[in-house]
């Protein structure tokens, strides 16, 4: 289980620290597995079968299920648990960044990172980034103003924990898993320069970067803490990547600029007018022959009721409104809509590099996409795999 970063910029930790960060990695890991159990059990044996007695048939979409759990008590406890579990993710590590605030200062300045971030200091933040605490993070990505970079760092450190090791030892298993497989799947592929579109830190640009080394990276997000932060991460560790305040809806690049442009949990944290506006601005930034992809959350429409209640249930006690909502689309139409061809649609599920190794994905990457409904795509439990979807630019 890696709940201690790897990389350079990862904070010095004392033992007290590493304790309660195992311990809250541990409580997430009982409630995500055992509670959700637990909850899976209830659902079978009392909520759907009273479900069906009440309506002569069973639930159908993951808003039933959602109203029909609500009053169960293993759905209350689970939900009150995992709920103030989040919560001690943010709080182990938060002193430990503002222990932590002159060595992360003095890294970025001393690195060149931070000057080397294109700021937009004019810029106007959504209400997305400034008006909500996402994932319950204090201050969300738009953090402190008086010290931006804690929000990259207490996110880096925050999703080790959250994600129980499963992200791997940089939070670049996505990463590292979408570009493994792109690499099997589309051989004759050579992206020569790629943009990764709400980077936040960066930890999912890196990846491309090793996947095509000769490629020109980029990376952009709204949040400059993050990306003064993912700068320097990127920086200390060998990794040439180029950092840029840009918002999704209208990127400062021009036409036909590059040959992949990727994102990473990204499109649920966003309206779906500024997801349309991203896909536009993803269709115009590709050159012909390139590609757009997404890392995303599998769709509720292919998913069983309960697998997608479950997945929606952040979009209820997480502050992340937009998630349902972006659920509820079809992939397909988001890229139709974008101008892409329903003939070059792509979409598939992968497995996670960390878990499974190369060679899983390889085979996936030969064979029919794996089914989507499944109890480990999209979703931190043991052998998880990850949805991807997305569009060739003829």
């Amino acid at each position: 289980m890696v709940l201690q970063l790897k990389h350079a910029m990862r904070p010095q930790q004392a033992a007290e620290d590493v304790a309660r960060g195992r311990f809250v990695s541990g409580l997430r890991s009982f409630i995500l597995n055992d509670l959700a159990q637990d909850m899976r059990q209830a659902y079978d044996q009392r909520v759907a079968p009273a479900f069906e007695k009440a309506h002569g048939r069973p639930p159908e979409s993951s808003a039933e299920v959602h109203k029909a759990m609500r009053a169960d008590p293993a759905f209350k406890v689970y939900s009150a648990c995992r709920v103030r579990a989040q919560s001690m993710v943010w709080d182990a590590v938060a002193p430990v960044v503002q222990r932590e605030r002159a060595k992360l200062e003095a890294a970025a300045n001393d690195s060149g990172a931070a000057a080397a971030v294109k700021l937009a200091p004019d810029m106007e933040l959504p209400r997305n980034v400034t008006g909500l605490d996402v994932h319950l993070m204090p201050g969300g990505y738009a953090g402190d103003a008086d010290f931006p970079m804690a929000a990259g760092a207490v996110y880096d450190q925050g999703l080790a924990i959250f994600s129980m090791g499963l992200m791997g030892q940089n939070l670049d298993d996505i990463g590292l898993s979408m570009s493994t497989y792109v690499r099997n799947a589309f051989p004759d592929f050579k992206p020569a320069r790629i943009l990764d579109v709400g980077c936040t830190i960066g930890h999912n640009s890196l990846p491309w970067k090793q996947a095509y080394p000769d490629a020109e990276v980029h990376a952009v997000d709204v949040a400059a803490g993050g990306l003064l932060y993912g700068a320097t991460r990127a920086k200390l560790q060998g990794l040439d990547v180029a950092f840029h305040q840009m918002n999704a809806e209208a990127l400062d690049f021009p036409d036909g600029s590059f040959d992949l442009v990727f994102s990473s949990m990204f499109l649920h944290e966003l309206s779906a007018k500024t997801r349309r506006a991203f896909f536009r601005e993803a269709r115009r930034l590709l050159r012909p022959g390139g590609l757009l992809l997404n890392m995303e959350l599998p769709p509720n429409s292919q998913m069983g009721a309960f697998e997608g209640f479950y997945l929606d249930w952040d979009c209820y006690y997480n502050e992340e409104p937009f998630y349902k909502g972006f659920r509820d689309e079809d992939p397909r139409a988001l890229c139709r809509d974008g101008g892409f061809a329903d003939e070059d649609y792509v979409q598939f599920v992968t497995p996670s590099l960390g878990i499974y190794g190369a060679e899983a994905i390889a085979t996936a990457a030969a064979s029919d996409p794996l089914a989507v409904n499944s109890e480990t795509t999209g979703r931190l439990a043991e052998g998880v795999n990850w949805f991807g979807f997305g569009a060739w630019k003829r």
